[in-house]
């Protein structure tokens, strides 16, 4: 299993589409066959930071996931184009 994170942050104002968008792309994500989870959240109290947890069954399935159109749709066409900053942290499970 191959899990991460993704942090971003976004102006206040663009908080509707970027709620559309994520609607979309994790709608499409989820029917690849190698996705596991993909979770997109509000932190709770910051209205500005969405994180995204992400699970996918290999390494093949994330290289898959990213050259999906979808994934150019809505990743890079959109998110990328209107976030702040973002930040990637790759987990390794306990148990």
């Amino acid at each position: 299993m191959v899990t991460f994170t993704v942090r971003m942050r976004f102006s206040h104002d663009d908080r509707d589409k970027v709620a559309e968008i994520l609607r979309n792309l994790a709608h499409a994500s989820r029917q690849e066959p190698g996705c596991v989870a993909y979770v997109p959240h509000q932190v709770d109290g910051d209205a500005e930071t969405i994180l995204i947890y992400e699970q996918y069954r290999d390494q093949a399935a994330v290289d898959a996931h990213r050259a999906t159109p979808h994934f150019q749709q809505y990743a890079v066409g959109g998110l990328y184009q209107l976030m702040k900053d973002r930040a990637i942290e790759t987990l390794d499970a306990l148990v």
